[in-house]
């Protein structure tokens, strides 16, 4: 629903009800893959490819996910809990009613992928790449995202709530009622000029007045 006060709509949380799930049974991931009820614990997916494949209602808790080629790939109605890795590459990927909980992931691949009613909470992503992908009903919660690139991508009703945003990359980004008050701390390095569309607090504007003077070729001196 639209904030009275400002007229942003809020995001709309995934609601994830998992069923009973069966064990996963071992093995390889498999390009195009069918994963339907399956818990994978403590799985190493390291450099397995399973680009293509389709999760729906599953839960992965503490897999290491280091240089896993999912690119394409559909994670539908699962929670992900504790997930590690470098390189993960889930390039144009679709997320929705996804809960990604405490991960620890760096460098991952997620452009052109189409993120809707996910939840991203805790945990810390460095250089995580959204270029020109579309976010739509997504919240970034408690959690640290070092020089997070979204650069072309398209954000509607995406919140960031006492996150920590250190290097953002705006650039050819769209904003839709984008809310960043919430954010703990918020660096933008590139694309401030970006920010219209979204809602930032009386304090991050202070922060951000050196940036868009800069934008606009404003000189403050004394």
């Amino acid at each position: 629903m639209a904030n009275r006060k400002t007229g942003v709509r809020g995001a709309r949380r995934p609601e994830v009800r998992l069923p009973p799930l069966e064990p996963y049974g071992g093995g390889e991931l498999e390009p195009d893959g069918d994963y339907d009820g399956l818990e994978f614990r403590e799985a190493d997916f390291a450099e397995q490819n399973g680009g293509g494949a389709r999760f729906m209602d599953c839960a992965l808790t503490g897999c290491a996910l280091d240089r896993t080629r999912l690119q394409r790939a559909r994670v539908l109605d699962s929670v992900l809990t504790g997930i590690r890795g470098v390189g993960t590459n889930l390039a144009e990927a679709s997320l929705r009613d996804v809960e990604v909980i405490d991960a620890r992931l760096g460098g991952v691949q997620l452009h052109g992928a189409v993120l809707e009613r996910v939840l991203i909470r805790g945990g810390k992503i460095d250089y995580l790449n959204l270029r020109t992908s579309r976010l739509r009903d997504v919240v970034f919660e408690s959690c640290v995202l070092v020089e997070p690139d979204f650069g072309g991508a398209r954000l509607e009703r995406v919140e960031f709530v006492d996150c920590a945003l250190k290097g953002v990359d705006l650039s050819g980004a769209t904003l839709v009622d984008v809310d960043l008050r919430g954010a703990a701390s918020l660096e933008i390095a590139r694309g401030v000029d970006r920010l219209a569309g979204a809602v930032i607090s009386t304090g991050q504007l202070m922060d951000l007045a050196p940036v868009l003077a800069a934008e606009i070729g404003v000189r403050v001196e004394g």
